[in-house]
């Protein structure tokens, strides 16, 4: 499974069906459990700092500019989507129990978000006041039909107002195409994977009369009182932001710059482009990890390496600078969790010319190292209290950033290619060009999102050029 353009979400006519999310009740579901000895209950929960930021700087009024291109009713629409195949005739009963079970498993699926003058208001509804309406759309005849229906519910989500996620099938009598789209304001890229093994696994058991066997997932919301109850004590000065404080003071901010040439001024940007590339093979994968290990390092780090390296190549600093996403949701109560389970973490290390293999690597280990050890406060507590000139605000400037994802290690891995699963981005406007890179069982492969000029275009092949010989030089032969 890959993770591809939203453009590249492909169904097959048939009958579409949607499922609209609607709670019976304004009831609001507080989170349990975290405050601890002596300490009260919240009557309401609080979004995640990563919430808190997105909605308001990716959400702007209506009228205003979002981070780098006009946005759909003055709101930013960056969301994901999921598709897995039903083959044979559809029980439809089962699969909109299956949906229905996966939005009342997760509470971040159950949240509506406002804006107040306190700060964003997230109500979760409880579980059993969850519904779901379904709308027949009839038949779709023809392929360019469908893909239009695809485009319109690619689009549906809505970050300001709603809904923030949406569910359909498209229906055939041997095959059903289920397909779901979460606005990124309520997931990141492994709740997506949890979200259609749950709903794949959990329409296996109801077709089957039986109930679900999954794990129990933990409450996001709990996970975000908790990352604001660690951080009340922080201050501007304390010993926790060295790290950070450090790297802002030798990149001249918190957000370093994309190194090369992208057609674009400062505060500036349009459309985006989403293409996604294979850079290794199976076998080219496995060779770069066993050249890894010998180094004392991750392939994560291998490819890290190798992004820093293919930058310099094409006129970049001797000194790679990027922010990374780095998950926070760990092996315990959340690991089969939905939400946003990120935070952002700068890491710096040399990629001079010249350098051999081993002494790069380790100096990106030790810089991943250092980074994980310095990066225990969330990025955007860290925008307010460091650089508040940019707390939610949108990146100003193209950034620098790295993502590495091992799709082999997700709930649900060992099931993607019989499920016919895939995953897709849909990244509208940028002012920037973000590397999303993963591995599968078939390589290790690159999404891409820039912003979508010719300037841009030629310095993205480029730099596909330049990681692909860089990687390859690393598995074959031990060498930048």
């Amino acid at each position: 499974m890959l993770q591809l353009p939203s453009s590249e979400l492909v169904l097959a006519p048939g009958h579409a069906v949607e499922w609209r999310v609607h709670t019976s009740a304004a009831r609001t579901a507080a989170p349990r459990g975290t405050a601890g000895p002596g300490v009260p209950e919240p009557s309401r929960p609080l979004p995640s700092y990563n919430q808190e930021y997105h909605f308001g700087a990716f959400a702007p009024p209506a009228g205003e500019a979002g981070a780098g291109g006009p946005e759909r009713n003055g709101s930013r629409t960056d969301s994901y989507a999921g598709t897995f195949e039903i083959r044979g005739g559809l029980d439809r009963p089962a699969l909109e129990a299956a949906l229905l079970h996966c939005v009342r498993r997760h509470a971040a699926l159950r949240g509506a978000f406002r804006p107040s003058p306190g700060g964003l208001v997230i109500e979760i509804a409880a579980p059993q006041d969850v519904k779901l309406e379904p709308v027949d759309h009839g038949p779709v005849v023809s392929a360019a039909a469908a893909r239009a229906h695809a485009e319109r519910f690619l689009r549906a989500t809505d970050t300001r107002d709603g809904p923030w996620i949406v569910m359909g099938a498209m229906v055939r009598e041997e095959s059903t195409t289920v397909h779901f789209a979460c606005d990124h304001l309520v997931t990141d890229g492994t709740s997506m994977m949890i979200v259609l093994n749950d709903i794949a696994t959990a329409y296996e058991a109801f077709a089957s009369g039986r109930e679900p066997d999954l794990p129990e997932a933990g409450n996001f919301a709990d996970h975000s009182r908790v990352e604001r109850q660690r951080t009340v004590p922080v201050r501007a000065d304390d010993g926790a932001l060295d790290h950070w404080r450090g790297f802002i003071a030798r990149n001249g901010g918190p957000f370093p710059r994309f190194p090369l040439d992208l057609g674009i001024e400062p505060g500036t940007g349009g459309p985006a482009r989403n293409t996604t590339d294979t850079l290794l093979d199976g076998s080219g994968a496995a060779a770069l990890e066993a050249r890894c290990r010998e180094a004392g390092a991750s392939v994560a780090t291998g490819v890290l390496t190798a992004v820093g390296v293919g930058m310099r190549k094409l006129g970049g600093p001797e000194v790679h600078r990027t922010l990374v996403p780095v998950g926070t949701r760990g092996r315990g109560r959340h690991a089969h969790s939905v939400g946003w389970f990120v935070n952002l973490l700068p890491v710096e290390f040399p990629v001079p010319e010249g350098a051999d293999l081993a002494r790069t690597v380790g100096a990106a280990r030790d810089a991943s190292t250092r980074m994980i050890r310095g990066g225990r406060v969330p990025f955007v507590a860290v925008l307010r209290l460091l650089a508040p000139e940019h707390y939610a605000r949108p990146w100003p400037h193209a950034v620098n950033f790295f993502s590495y994802m091992d799709f082999r290690d997700v709930p649900g891995a060992d099931r993607h290619a019989d499920r016919e699963a895939g995953v897709y981005t849909s990244v509208p406007a940028t002012n920037g060009m973000f590397l999303w890179l993963h591995r599968t069982h078939d390589g290790i492969h690159l999404n891409t999102v820039h912003v979508d000029n010719a300037r841009a275009r030629r310095t993205k092949a480029a730099l596909v050029d330049a990681l692909t010989r860089t990687l390859e030089n690393m598995a074959a032969h031990g060498t930048l």
